[in-house]
């Protein structure tokens, strides 16, 4: 059985489905993306993370939610189970020619997106909604207001936010009170700069997703810093990747990791880390 950990009012798996490599450039297509979600939810994952953003720049928009929206309805297992998230705030489009992301946090704007998500995932309110990504452009308060809004009529059940620092997660507790439930921020070991908030949100209560929690796939990284993983993997007869996730989820009973990928080998592999105890020794030689 996959691990499972609380998340505000949810009971869910602490690894879930990254469903953005499955809609986003250099996919696999549409069949293996289905195949893909099917397996993990097949072998007991219980979350899935989209967001409206999870497109190819310049294609269709929301092809993310609307692979999940699919996935789900044609799996015979039991739905209710599964948690999913989406975030809106981020968007798409063409720079000199390359696929860039870009952020509208307008209020007007993250009330239009989640209702248009709602819709494409086939819910009357979304499970968890992320504010994805802060507007330089708009004040913090008022993105999260927008937030709480949705929450309020229903839109939503529970919020989160995503990127952001211990100062916007505060602003964002102030707001949305009970409401906000988890923080989504980049962690992996060779990205540990947000370990103040993982803190901070264990102090607080809140629950941590850690997104890319395998390094990402999109830039190049240094390997050397997946060494010792290596090394500790080895020894375990497991890949480093369920050794990595492991490492993460021994952060804290409140943190999660939603690893991508892009067919379902990948993430039968990465849904075994709960079941992998390290020793204080090797999280001691981890970092």
């Amino acid at each position: 059985m996959v691990l499972h950990r609380t998340m505000g009012p949810y009971d869910t798996t602490a690894i879930g489905l990254g469903e953005m490599p499955l809609t986003i450039e250099n996919n696999l297509g549409h069949a293996k993306g289905i195949e893909t979600i099917h397996a993990a939810l097949d072998a007991g994952c219980r979350q899935i993370d989209t967001a409206w953003a999870y497109y190819c720049s310049g294609g269709e928009e929301q092809t993310g939610e609307k692979l999940v929206r699919e996935a789900l309805a044609s799996w015979k297992g039991p739905k209710d189970e599964v948690l999913v998230a989406t975030k809106v705030g981020h968007f798409r489009n063409f720079t000199d020619g390359k696929p860039t992301w870009d952020v509208d946090g307008s209020p007007e704007n993250l009330i239009k997106r989640a209702k248009q998500s709602a819709y494409e995932l086939g819910v009357d309110a979304i499970d968890l909604l992320y504010f994805h990504r802060p507007d330089p452009k708009i004040p913090y308060g008022d993105s999260i207001e927008a937030l709480k809004q949705l929450v309020d009529e229903g839109v939503a059940k529970e919020a989160g936010v995503s990127n952001a620092s211990v100062e916007q997660i505060d602003i964002a507790r102030e707001i949305l009170g009970d409401s906000l439930i988890a923080v989504q921020n980049q962690y992996s070991p060779i990205y540990r700069e947000t370990q103040d908030t993982l803190d901070h949100c264990a102090l607080v209560g809140l629950s941590f997703v850690c997104w890319s929690p395998l390094g990402g796939f999109r830039k190049p990284k240094d390997e050397s810093k997946f060494d010792p993983f290596r090394e500790v993997a080895a020894a375990h007869g497991v890949s480093y990747q369920q050794v990595v996730l492991a490492w993460e989820l021994a952060k804290g009973d409140h943190v999660f990791v939603i690893p991508g990928a892009h067919r379902p080998e990948t993430i039968l592999d990465s849904l075994k880390a709960g079941d992998l105890e390290l020793t204080p020794e090797e999280l001691a030689k981890l970092g």
